[in-house]
């Protein structure tokens, strides 16, 4: 069957940018604080021009953020051709070419080419994510004996066989039709192969404060997103999910298993080896941000239990850290950071005096709240697999939902010395009030995505340390160094 690429329009005040591995990488800094200019006066004519472009892509909603620039790397070098959608809200656009150097020195060092890297600025919720959509689109005609024609043959051959087929008989007024004209239906399939979405807000404490902003973005943007995808075809869904689905039951003390939070009645086999049958629900969700999670989840679930054509994989975050070890990539929001490794930051780097530790109250070791922190490069890791499991058919249900962390917590106070140790600098520490919407133990189970991802988590607390302090040393001037 041949077919073209159609390549469709889009606003023009968004930025376009196509990347090649012809290009070479100009030196690196530390990491911007305001927006970059880097490409908005540097734009291709036509930069997402696909034609020549066989194999399909993924596209990465979010993609230049924190977890979603880790997450296109790691596709990139697993030889992937990435689609960047990011509205650059809270990121910057210069870690485009950060992605684009530390993938360029990867297939460099393996004397290969690397795949396709396109980027465009905009909302994941503006109407100009249809004209993208059709642009990664080829189409063709098929007839009723189920032949397919290439579109652009189409118009010239019934022009070339009835000449005199627009005309009309203005005296009886009856339109003169071809009498062997066939029925031709318009088939369209999509070059991206599946969708990683991580246009999520994420802070629990401005969910709180703003909860419309956030079942705005979060749940009507993602119902009127997959209405969009479903109508192109796309059906391959990564959804980026938080372990504050769990709610209250983060406090019981064990490791978080997914039964804990199902959308669908579901039975599995506890430790001793006795089924059990678990309810839709969870108790106790303590944020927006997280019932906005759960609802996304539910629709997902939903979605997939009506048509099981989809494959749709949730993965719940627990605490991302750490950074690429080459100190190009990190964590560093446009918006006044929450999470405690990038607040730990600020601190280092003298713009925050004092670290506040919010609740030294809780039932653990040193009273401070216990967290799963899973390295971020072992996160995005995780997003890859889920791909790779989907398309081997190894994922036991048209919707799934799987656990990411270590398995392993830490409380508050250890983090904190392990970052002390990897800097060798004290950091000065102020206790506080719990907040509004924290839970004091949040441990993931993994061993059903060990088991149906093949996945696991490898690198330490220590790594994440080192890495953070890697990456932070770049912004405080220092040599960084690459551990490999």
């Amino acid at each position: 069957m041949n077919a073209f690429s159609n390549s469709g329009s889009s606003s023009p005040s968004l930025s376009t940018f196509s990347m090649s591995a012809t290009e070479s990488p100009d030196v690196m800094n530390t990491p911007d604080t305001q927006r970059s200019v880097l490409f908005d006066d540097d734009v291709a004519a036509d930069p997402l021009d696909i034609a020549g472009i066989v194999s399909p892509f993924i596209m990465v909603v979010g993609g230049l953020g924190y977890i979603g620039s880790h997450t296109v790397l790691e596709l990139l070098k697993e030889n992937y051709n990435v689609l960047i959608i990011d509205d650059l809200s809270n990121s910057y656009e210069t870690v485009l070419h950060r992605i684009k150097a530390l993938a360029t020195e990867h297939f460099a060092i393996q004397n290969r080419p690397m795949p396709a890297l396109h980027f465009r600025q905009l909302d994941y919720r503006s109407p100009s994510m249809r004209s993208i959509l059709a642009s990664y689109s080829t189409y063709t005609v098929s007839n009723k004996t189920g032949m397919a024609t290439p579109m652009e043959e189409v118009v010239p051959a019934v022009s070339r066989r009835f000449p005199y087929s627009a005309l009309q008989r203005t005296d009886s007024g009856i339109d003169m039709e071809p009498e062997d004209a066939q029925e031709t239906v318009l088939q369209r399939e999509s070059k991206i192969s599946g969708v990683v979405h991580f246009a999520a807000y994420k802070s629990v404490e401005e969910s709180i404060r703003m909860p419309l902003k956030y079942y705005s973005n979060n749940v009507c943007g993602l119902v009127d997103f997959l209405s969009l995808l479903e109508e192109f075809g796309i059906k391959n869904f990564v959804f980026s999910s938080s372990a504050t689905v769990y709610g209250e039951g983060a406090n019981c003390g064990l490791p978080l298993r997914e039964e804990l939070c199902v959308h669908h009645p579901e039975s599995f086999y506890d430790d001793e080896g006795f089924e059990r049958q678990v309810l839709p629900g969870v108790m106790g969700l303590t944020s927006p941000y997280g019932r906005s999670k759960f609802m996304c989840e539910s629709i997902l679930a939903d979605i997939a239990r009506s048509d099981p054509s989809w494959s749709i994989t949730a993965l719940r975050y627990f605490n991302p850290v750490g950074c690429h070890e080459s100190g190009l990539l990190g964590e560093d929001p446009r918006q006044k950071p929450s999470n405690l490794i990038p607040v730990i930051a600020t601190v280092l780097t003298g713009t925050k005096p004092v670290l506040d530790i919010f609740g030294t109250d809780w039932n653990t070791p040193d009273g401070t709240a216990v967290r799963d922190f899973i390295h971020v490069v072992d996160l995005a890791r995780g997003h890859i697999a889920a791909l790779a499991a989907s398309a081997a058919g190894r994922v036991l249900a048209p919707f799934r939902a799987y656990n990411l962390g270590t398995g392993r917590g830490h409380t508050v106070r250890e983090v904190l010395q392990s970052l002390e140790v990897a800097s060798q600098r004290s950091i000065p520490v102020r206790e506080a009030d719990r907040r509004a919407g924290d839970v004091g133990f949040c441990v993931a189970e993994v061993r059903r995505a060990e088991t149906e991802l093949a996945w696991r988590a490898e690198k330490t607390l220590s790594d994440c340390s080192t890495d953070v302090w890697n990456f932070t040393k770049g912004r405080l001037g220092e040599p960084v160094g690459c551990r490999r």
